[in-house]
């Protein structure tokens, strides 16, 4: 079981993980070890809520196919089992990610202080240009 939080959890058979071998760098134990880890969720299929769901169906997120499968690739670490932790938490941080609720942004407008003291800046910068210009004797 995956504690998304107090009242949801994901079952174990839900998730896909599969052990590839990583990419990159790493020589001998790149190359014969399966260390790399492929997580597959897909979003539909599971037991998530209906608000889950459609939040996270609604991502732009490279993750998600366009069936609505979470894929995960997870090869930072040199063995199996960290890299298969590392897979579930970005599963989780994912999935808790659509939970949060941005605070509504209210559009304001500069103060008539805040202009004055703007433009007083604009005019003292462009005598200090003008300044630098040839000088007439």
């Amino acid at each position: 079981m995956l504690e998304i939080s107090n009242a949801v959890h994901l079952p174990d058979h839900e998730i896909e993980l599969h052990a590839i071998r990583a990419q990159g760098a790493g020589g001998q134990n790149v190359n014969k070890v399966f260390s790399a880890v492929h997580l597959r969720f897909d979003i539909p299929a599971s037991s998530l809520p209906a608000f889950y769901k459609e939040r996270l169906l609604a991502l732009r997120d490279s993750r998600i196919s366009s069936e609505g499968v979470i894929v995960i690739k997870a090869q930072q670490y040199r063995t199996q089992e960290q890299n298969r932790a590392d897979a579930l938490a970005r599963l989780v941080e994912m999935i808790r990610s659509v939970t949060r609720v941005e605070k509504a942004r209210r559009p304001t407008k500069p103060t008539r202080g805040s202009k004055l003291r703007r433009l007083e800046g604009k005019s003292q910068r462009g005598a200090i240009k003008a300044g630098r210009g040839k000088v007439d004797y």
